[in-house]
């Protein structure tokens, strides 16, 4: 068996990995959340609502998709709480309700951009 030089200050930090890693439960909700946010056309929605609330017709102009596929995938966003819709008049407005996904988007996006 190899042993590790450093053998207190590893198992100092194993204790530490262990008592702050999430349930079971949670990192099933956690990686549940990244699927959802990972497929291209919502994340594309997302980033065109990081600037502001915006109708069905204008997100499927900002987008490039087709209205029927983005009404689709605002439906999955919104039922997962990552997306609101608020009606004004005949149109429905929708806005990121949920920040801390815009937070992931933008360090994943920052990180593209990193030559490390």
């Amino acid at each position: 068996m190899i042993t590790c030089d450093n053998e207190n200050e590893h198992a100092a930090r194993v204790r530490a990995a262990k008592e702050s890693m999430p349930t079971e439960d949670r990192l099933i909700e956690m990686g549940a959340r990244f699927k959802i946010i990972s497929e291209p056309s919502r994340l594309k929605i997302l980033l065109a609502l990081s600037g502001g609330e915006l109708c069905v017709e204008h997100i499927t102009e900002a987008v490039g998709g087709n209205q029927s596929a983005v009404s689709h995938q605002l439906k999955i966003l919104k039922d997962n709480k990552i997306v609101k819709g608020r009606r004004d008049g005949k149109n429905v407005l929708y806005s990121v309700s949920d920040w801390h996904v815009l937070t992931m988007i933008g360090a994943a996006k920052e990180h593209l951009d990193c030559n490390e």
